[in-house]
Order: C-alpha cells, then structure tokens, then sequence
C-alpha cells in the first residue's frame, strides 16, 4: 500500500468524510490501512474533528435514522451496532431521539403483520414463537412484540 505525507492524506481522508457521516473508529481504521502512523493519524482526527467533518452525535443521529426508515431495524440491533463502532452512550442516547415512539410501534407492526402469512409452523404457538424470534433478529424488544402480537395482530393470529 503507497503511503501518503499527511498533508495529502488529510485531504483524502476529508473527502472520504464528506461522502456521508463517518465514525470515529471508521475514520481510524482507514487511516490505518493505508499505513498512517498512530501519532499522524491522532493529528488528522483532531482536525477532521475540529473542522466539523466528524462529528459523534451527528453521525449516531444519522445511522438511527438511516437503519430504521430504511433497513426497519429495532433499537436493539441500532445499539448493538453503535456501540460496536465506539459511539458513547450521551451520543446514543441523543440519537434516539430521531425515532418516534408511534412510528417504532407502527413500523414494528408493519414488519409483524408482513412476516406472519410467511410463517410456516404446525400450531399457532410455534407460529409466535417464530413471529417473536424473528423480530427479536431484527432488533425488537421481546416485551414489545408481546405486546404488538397480543393487541394488533390478534384478529390476523386467531
């Protein structure tokens, strides 16, 4: 891999941000594979950072968003995810916000309602067991798919 002077690298690496929000510890794993020294690599992120190309509670707000208008994931597996790539819990706890509870609820459902008619099982039971487990994959509390089984789906189930 071809090294670059930093000051090439930091321009580089802007427009890689500029792309779409990045993380923190995306930013840095990039630096390092194209063999930026740690302590240049600390310089560029201070920069990138005080410059506003990163910025922690911008791109949490945006993966929120991102993942459940579009992927429908549950705020299980969006957590999951953040705190995978290093986001604080103040930037995660500020993300939620992005997601109102009516439409968690609503979309919740919607994935629910579309599943069930898939679902091949040899007792209703079994059914909601895979209904349950199937949300759960996607990031659903179990609490709240209890609950959207037993009050919204209940006249499709019966």
């Amino acid at each position: 891999m071809r090294k670059y002077p930093p000051f090439e690298t930091l321009e580089k690496i802007k427009r890689w941000c500029d792309m779409q929000e990045r993380a923190h510890s995306e930013v840095i794993q990039k630096l390092r594979s194209w063999a930026v020294e740690s302590h240049d690599a600390e310089q560029i992120l201070t920069e990138l950072i005080s410059e506003n190309y990163i910025n922690e509670e911008r791109y949490a707000r945006a993966y929120v968003s991102g993942k459940f208008r579009i992927k429908k994931w549950g705020w299980q597996k969006i957590k999951s995810s953040l705190k995978q790539k290093g986001v604080s819990d103040y930037s995660i706890d500020l993300a939620k916000e992005e997601i109102e509870d009516a439409d968690y609820r609503q979309t919740m459902v919607e994935l629910l309602r579309k599943k069930w008619p898939l679902i091949k099982a040899n007792s209703t039971w079994e059914a909601k067991q895979k209904l349950l487990k199937y949300a759960a994959g996607r990031g659903y509390h179990p609490a709240e798919v209890h609950s959207a089984i037993n009050n919204e789906l209940s006249a499709l189930i019966k």
